[in-house]
């Protein structure tokens, strides 16, 4: 059947549903030119040092061996912004893993072969990956965009020391790899002097704009396609060195050259969650009202690159206080570039603010619901610029009621089914709402239909679908007369899918492309349209990007309920649910599975994902999915996610907020305080693995 839904907010199935599930659905990885050579890059497997020698030559004697490119032969970069896409530029290696290296040949095979084959001498340094809060080389970052750096209001600490009630706890949450189902992968072609790239990419009007740069070329000169892209979580948010190399081999061999990333390399070198170290200082009146609040957190980044991890950013919104400190600070060692991950800053920052919330709840026995409801405000604590909406309250009663908060005996260790210690916990939930410029078109034919042309990108979340909602909406037409074209820097230039902005910012533009050509339409009164058909165009500089008079934010509640076993060590999350107020939701379906989804990450994050940076070597111990477990079916077995109707009129024509990243805030934190009730032991640092279970002697 044909779908004719045509208003936001109804349940419309994916566009792209049906190419995926049979197959027809083409990634990076899955265009081959005639003629197309494959490549392997070879990394370092040092920590810190130079690259003293390089013996290709039996590389180079395996039949259907193309080239091997180094940094003695590699095509010259102009310097990039970015460090880290510097690759094959010179003998430097700034953390291992960092690519020395790359083979191409006929055939993949070859190329892994012969990579393996590639003899490498170093010049090793000494080095450096240990994250401590009290490392001498710890600073505060420079504060560009507000979220890093430190903010204080008041006199935190005196406030603090003179309080009835008050807790001072630490957490640490552990270095975190993206892992999306695809690959990083890219297929690159140059042709009379264009290139032509198909990329794994979260934005590829990003990836245009930086290989423009690196090689010296005309925007208009480079096309770069990323149709369908299998997941991402940041680390896909902006360029990555496969894509550099892939077109550094191209351009070297003249012949097309693919490349996509061994899984296991994937860890050093497109981003991971920095390891942050919390210090949390809360304190408050006898009633539960905060009187001061102080967030530390200490994160490493690369030598090359600096990035932090702002995970007291949240914490600036969150509860009102006449006194507070939030500060980053962090520490330059010989490790890879940390960058995005879903949620950076938010989902680490407030699984130790919504800990901590609850520690100061079990201290003031408070229950924690109602300590976060006498904490609430209409205004933005750190900018004091009131809330263009903020529907928390309604979100933890609207959970509480749902979960059955009300029938908990807050007492931990207060229920058991045999061995297994049952317990569960709340936490909040916050996400800015964000927005940037986008262009965007839209074309009326005169057999009915509408064409909706933007660089949108759908990493999995559905924009096609909720582009053309929003397209037949401002149209007034049924759903199935609207077309959509993304994922091609050939299209009007949209920002990346990143910060939960994606909707926002191309609907945005969708939104006002087709409202003026609907009131070209109007003015027509009625005529026919010509041939070509008419269409009107949209860029949202200036508005998107303008400054507002409010606070504009997301937020959520999420409730956990835990069974621990007490033999095992074993936590299973026996029931998992959010309540969110993230404004219009202008697809239930779509929506529904991003919460469900972020917040099986939350679970991943609280339970089984971490990594280990081994002192000893300088690398992350856990490269691939056998060592870094990511949650399976079986670990969520009742899920559910539900939202408050919001009516924002102060943040963008469809009065949406991101929803791609809320839920995975504050799941962590949930699931913590969960194993707390049920156990009576406080655990803080994640993830909550059998061994630590035991050793906290449950």
């Amino acid at each position: 059947m044909p779908d004719t839904v045509s208003a936001l907010g109804s349940p419309a199935g994916r566009r792209e549903g049906p190419a995926k599930v049979t197959g027809t659905a083409r990634y990076a990885a899955e265009h081959t030119p005639t003629g197309c050579a494959y490549a392997w890059p070879v990394p370092a497997t040092v920590a810190r040092g130079s690259v003293t020698g390089i013996d290709d030559a039996e590389a180079l004697a395996l039949p259907g061996v193309v080239a091997v490119l180094t940094h003695r032969n590699a095509p010259r970069l102009t310097e990039p912004d970015d460090a880290t896409l510097g690759v094959l530029q010179d003998a430097r290696v700034p953390h291992r893993g960092w690519y020395v290296a790359l083979v191409v040949a006929d055939t993949l095979e070859t190329a892994r072969e012969a990579a393996a084959a590639v003899r490498v001498t170093y010049a090793e340094e000494p080095f450096e990956v240990t994250l401590r809060a009290d490392h001498p080389d710890a600073h505060v970052p420079e504060d560009e965009d507000g979220t890093s750096g430190e903010h204080v209001r008041g006199d935190a600490d005196a406030a603090f020391a003179s309080a009835a009630v008050h807790v001072d706890v630490r957490y640490r949450v552990p270095p975190l790899h993206n892992h999306p189902m695809e690959p990083h992968a890219a297929t690159a072609n140059w042709q009379d002097g264009r290139l032509s790239v198909h990329d794994s990419s979260q934005g590829s009007t990003t990836v245009r704009d930086t290989l423009a740069a690196l090689f010296a070329l005309p925007k208009e000169q480079i096309t770069v396609v990323s149709e369908h892209v299998g997941g991402g979580f940041g680390s896909k948010g902006t360029p990555r060195p496969h894509v550099v190399l892939a077109a550094m081999a191209a351009r070297e061999t003249g012949r097309p050259v693919k490349l996509v990333l061994p899984r296991g390399q994937l860890a050093a070198v497109v981003g991971h969650r920095s390891p942050t170290l919390h210090r949390v200082r809360l304190a408050a009146t006898a009633d539960g009202t905060l009187t001061s609040v102080v967030h530390e957190v200490t994160g490493h980044t690369s030598r090359i690159k600096e990035f932090m991890e702002t995970g007291a950013a949240a914490t600036r919104v969150m509860y009102p206080s006449q006194h507070a400190r939030t500060t980053h600070r962090v520490v330059p060692l010989d490790v890879p570039t940390p960058s995005w991950m879903r949620a950076p800053g938010e989902a680490p920052g407030m699984y130790a603010l919504e800990s901590a919330m609850d520690e100061l709840a079990v201290a003031l026995d408070i229950d924690p619901v109602e300590l976060r409801l006498r904490n609430d405000t209409g205004t933005e604590p750190d900018s004091s610029k009131p809330f263009s909406s903020r529907h928390l309250a309604e979100c933890l009663r609207e959970g509480a009621r749902r979960f059955g908060w009300s029938q908990r005996d807050p007492r931990p260790l207060s229920r058991a089914e045999g061995t297994v210690l049952i317990g569960s916990g709340v936490a909040a939930a916050t996400y800015p709402t964000l927005a940037s410029p986008s262009r965007a078109s839209a074309h009326a034919h005169p057999d009915g239909s509408f064409e909706i042309r933007v660089n949108a990108t759908d990493i999995g979340t559905g924009a096609r679908t909720v582009l053309a909602q929003v397209a037949a909406d401002a149209l007034g037409v049924p759903l199935d007369r609207v077309r959509t074209e993304i994922g091609d820097s050939d299209l009007p230039a949209a920002p990346l899918a990143g910060g939960s902005s994606g909707t926002a910012s191309w609907g945005w533009a969708v939104h006002a492309a087709c409202t003026r050509l609907a009131e070209s339409l109007a003015e027509r009164q009625g005529q026919p349209l010509p041939p070509e058909g008419i269409s009107a165009k949209a860029d949202t500089k200036g508005t998107a990007d303008a400054d507002s008079d409010y606070a504009r934010h997301a937020f959520g509640a999420h409730f956990a309920e835990v069974g621990v076993d007490t033999v095992s060590g074993e936590v299973r999350v026996r029931r998992l649910l959010g309540v969110y107020a993230a404004g219009r939701i202008l697809n239930p379906r779509t929506a529904r599975s991003q919460f469900i989804g972020a917040m099986t990450m939350g679970l991943g994050m609280a339970l089984t994902e971490g990594s280990t940076m081994d002192a000893a070597f300088g690398d992350f111990t856990e490269k691939d999915l056998a060592a870094y477990h990511v949650p399976a079916h079986a670990d969520v077995p009742d899920i559910e996610a539900y939202w408050v109707d919001e009516d924002d009129p102060h943040i963008n024509p469809m009065g949406s907020k991101g929803i791609g990243e809320i839920g995975i805030v504050g799941t962590a934190a949930a699931i913590g305080n969960a194993v707390h009730h049920a156990t009576g032991v406080r655990l803080r640092e994640l993830p909550l693995t059998p061994d630590r279970i035991l050793n906290g002697e449950v």
